[in-house]
């Protein structure tokens, strides 16, 4: 069983930045492939970024790319990951959560869910 812990969701301004983090807590000998998705008021939850467990392969929205940027930490912190937004957007508003992949490039791969954080965003 994984447990996922997102954080830093909030209310921003059209063109704000802001870092979401999410850390997933399991058998501590494992480095999971992790994900986000979103999902916006009324629609499907779809994927955002991905990161592999070295840290050094990604897959992302093509749309999202130019602005958003997956990471994730190192040693102790190497199960937690982040998303850093730039220039965000009112269409970026929506509940984003993270996920355990099983493959990085397989976005229908989730395993485990975390319980997601709002981000808003105001014209």
């Amino acid at each position: 069983q994984v447990t996922l812990l997102e954080r830093g969701g909030g209310l921003v301004q059209d063109g704000d930045s802001l870092r979401l983090s999410c850390e997933a807590s399991g058998p501590t000998s494992v480095t999971y492939t992790l994900a986000w998705f979103r999902q916006a008021p009324g629609k499907e939850r779809t994927f955002v970024a991905s990161i592999g467990r070295s840290g050094g392969t990604f897959d992302y929205e093509d749309t999202l790319k130019d602005r958003f940027i997956i990471s994730r930490g190192r040693d102790s912190a190497k199960n937690t990951i982040y998303l850093q937004m730039n220039n965000l957007r009112p269409e970026d508003t929506a509940v984003y959560y993270c996920a355990v992949l099983n493959f990085l490039r397989d976005r229908t791969s989730a395993l485990y869910w975390g319980q997601g954080t709002q981000v808003t965003v105001s014209p």
